[in-house]
């Protein structure tokens, strides 16, 4: 008969376990079911069960990765444990410590913004170090959520006295000119997604006050043209539909007492044929300038949907129904 491997996982009390567990112990199964183990409850904590050592091994680092966002007052989510397995699977050597960031001093809907992931980490020390910083990846990692949190905290401290968050207007499948309604209806698809997580950090009618005072201002990239942006902190998104002279004329607007987040994913870019994307340009030119600092985020950081991950693995996969031309 094969024998059998256990670890034990200290837990301090039994609050501890109700949140580790879940609702109705989902997460629980979640994590049983990942790795082929079995729970069991002793007096001193945790005993993890199971015929392979290496499974046993992994469940019992996403058990001590989400005590760890228990024990620093953080609520654990589905996506957390999915990132937890996912983490403990790839066998990293980063300890919980290291992966999960302080919170962000800037509440949503769910609770306290923080990064959940190493390269979301990374990306808000970048951003609290740096006056300007590039995060670049697939989409559902975090990169405009997280630089809109951070924008929203430091006008919040007083470090700075104005948000502005601008996204090139490109055309993706639809022509400006036929949608309906005057300029700031054709535009206002474009920068919607952008107002939903400000309503998602402050109330409607504080947003709508700083946007009638001029605090917080969204509006397309075009706009930023002439302007020198003083004392403010900016987030250009979806940067990789800017061109090269686009890009420059950005870039060369940040004014004195001012930060800049620049996000993107240069695998999505939306610009016509022939057209080169500014965020690809700035890698090249501006790789080894000192002030700037690029942050790179992988497959790894998605914190979206578990699907998203594994649409963004499929497509990084040549494709298995591409035949040469005959």
């Amino acid at each position: 008969m094969q024998n059998r491997e256990s670890l034990k996982v200290p837990i301090q009390s039994n609050n501890e376990i109700q949140a580790v567990f879940g609702e109705a112990d989902i997460h629980l199964r979640t994590i049983e079911d990942s790795f082929s183990v079995h729970v069991q409850m002793k007096s001193d904590g945790l005993q993890v069960v199971g015929d392979d050592s290496d499974g046993v091994h992994c469940a019992a680092r996403a058990f001590e990765s989400l005590l760890h966002l228990i024990r620093t007052g953080q609520r654990i989510s589905a996506g957390d444990v999915r990132y937890a397995t996912r983490v403990a699977k790839d066998h990293t050597n980063a300890k919980s410590k290291e992966i999960v960031g302080e919170s962000i001093p800037v509440f949503s809907k769910h609770g306290a913004i923080r990064p959940k992931t190493l390269g979301q980490r990374r990306y808000v020390e970048a951003i609290n170090k740096y006056d300007l910083v590039f995060g670049i990846g697939p989409a559902g990692t975090g990169k405009t959520y997280l630089a809109m949190a951070m924008a929203v905290a430091a006008l919040k401290s007083g470090k700075l006295g104005r948000i502005i968050l601008t996204r090139p207007a490109v055309e993706a499948g639809e022509n400006l000119g036929f949608l309906p309604g005057d300029l700031a209806a054709k535009i206002d698809p474009y920068l919607r997604p952008l107002y939903d997580a400000l309503r998602d950090m402050m109330p409607t009618e504080t947003l709508d006050n700083y946007i009638e005072r001029n605090v917080v201002e969204v509006a397309p990239m075009a706009f930023m043209r002439g302007r020198t942006l003083n004392n403010s902190f900016v987030v250009l998104d979806e940067a990789q539909n800017a061109t090269i002279e686009q890009m420059k004329m950005f870039l060369t607007r940040l004014g004195f007492d001012s930060k800049a987040v620049i996000t993107g994913d240069i695998t999505q870019t939306d610009l016509p044929l022939g057209k080169s994307s500014g965020l690809v340009d700035a890698q090249r030119v501006l790789a080894s300038v000192d002030g700037i600092a690029f942050v790179h985020f992988s497959k790894d950081d998605v914190v979206r949907h578990e699907l998203v991950q594994r649409i963004i693995e499929a497509y990084e996969q040549p494709s298995q129904n591409d035949t040469p031309d005959q």
